[in-house]
């Protein structure tokens, strides 16, 4: 398995930790396990694509990783933006691009999430002028394509489509609900509302549950030598 890289990681973590947790035979967070779940995955392409994405990653088919976190990314996958400029800066399944390794990373800081932006600066920061042009060249089309203005929709369409369709399966309902896990083939008993809460099939709810997770990733930081959160503020310039 690959080393992954700190922001990788964290990554894995906001979607594998149900996996983790009964690795170590304790309860996973109800709220995993229904977000890992095949019928969630189903309707909620941006982690179904993610996941495929880290699985092709740890494995080292990193051009097949490099595809699907892309898809992932038109469903307005911060993490999955994150780690595809990763890859354009390291030349992980694609020769070495910094410059649209920052229109990258430049996207998946749209919202603001402090990680993110410090690792964009560090990005900025390393560029020659030559450079710094071509990305923000890059980064209108990254934007035209990928941001959320146009992403965004396209998620909430797949996840309205599921909320259509499980409108009946939910109503009154009480309970456990058993659930397939992807990859291990395991099932799972859940509470139904765990798995039919709003913040999962709410479209609005969804990407406010989305900012929680990314806003604290995880516990550490991430290592970009000297760059902190506040080198953020100087990118006002170019915005």
């Amino acid at each position: 398995m690959k080393q992954l890289h700190p922001i990788v990681a964290a990554i894995a973590l906001s979607i594998g930790a149900c996996a983790a947790a009964q690795a170590a035979n304790s309860a996973p967070d109800p709220a995993h396990v229904a977000a890992a779940s095949e019928g969630f995955l189903q309707y909620h392409p941006d982690l179904r694509w993610r996941k495929e994405g880290l699985g092709h990653y740890e494995d080292g088919r990193l051009d097949l990783a490099l595809e699907a976190l892309k898809r992932s990314a038109r469903y307005a996958d911060k993490g999955s933006q994150a780690l595809v400029a990763e890859m354009y800066w390291k030349g992980e399944g694609t020769p070495v691009d910094r410059a649209a390794a920052y229109a990258w990373m430049d996207l998946a800081a749209e919202r603001g999430y402090k990680d993110f932006l410090a690792v964009r600066e560090h990005y900025w920061s390393e560029l020659s002028p030559e450079e710094q042009k071509r990305a923000l060249e890059i980064g209108q089309q990254v934007y035209a394509d990928y941001g959320d203005e146009v992403a965004k929709p396209r998620l909430e369409k797949t996840i309205n489509k599921g909320r259509r369709g499980t409108t009946g399966s939910r109503t009154g309902f009480k309970g456990a609900l058993t659930v397939l896990l992807p990859g291990n083939g395991n099932w799972i008993s859940l509470d139904a509302e765990q798995y039919y809460s709003d913040k999962f099939w709410q479209p609005e709810q969804y990407f406010e549950w989305q900012d929680q997770l990314w806003q604290e990733p995880y516990r550490g930081r991430v290592e970009v030598g000297a760059v902190t959160t506040e080198d953020a503020s100087e990118s006002s310039a170019r915005e």
